[in-house]
């Protein structure tokens, strides 16, 4: 597993276990950092403070995209793989829109649902098809 893909993981570990606490990721992170438990890499924290920043806009898409799914219905898993999934598509500018699909369909793969994997590559394909119309 690459540097880059090691990074998306724990994000993912970061974004998920703060919403499980019902905790800003940014304070997590920062908790995380401060028990020296990592990041190792800065492209994590990279990805947990964009995915905080542009949380609002993010979810606006996924929710406008994921037809028939609102994101409390969604796994939660499938619902922060897909948030880092957008913000790499949308404002990650040297992350190549396909390596952004593919990374977050193998997190699923590995991490959630039998239908994840489809689930997700659908709603950020999607979201890909539309980006040029899309603002951040």
């Amino acid at each position: 597993m690459g540097a880059r893909s090691k990074a998306r993981k724990r994000a993912l570990d970061i974004l998920y276990a703060a919403e499980l606490r019902g905790e800003e990721p940014t304070s997590a992170l920062d908790r995380a950092i401060a028990a020296g438990e990592g990041p190792t890499n800065d492209y994590t924290a990279d990805l947990v403070r964009g995915v905080a920043g542009h949380r609002a806009r993010i979810d606006e898409l996924l929710a406008d995209y994921s037809e028939g799914w609102t994101l409390d219905r969604m796994p939660a898993v499938d619902r922060n793989v897909l948030r880092l999934g957008v913000f790499e598509l949308m404002w990650a500018d040297d992350v190549p829109d396909a390596v952004a699909v593919t990374e977050a369909i193998a997190l699923v793969r590995d991490l959630s649902t039998d239908e994840s994997p489809a689930f997700v590559n659908g709603i950020l394909g999607t979201i890909l098809r539309s980006k040029p119309s899309l603002h951040g």
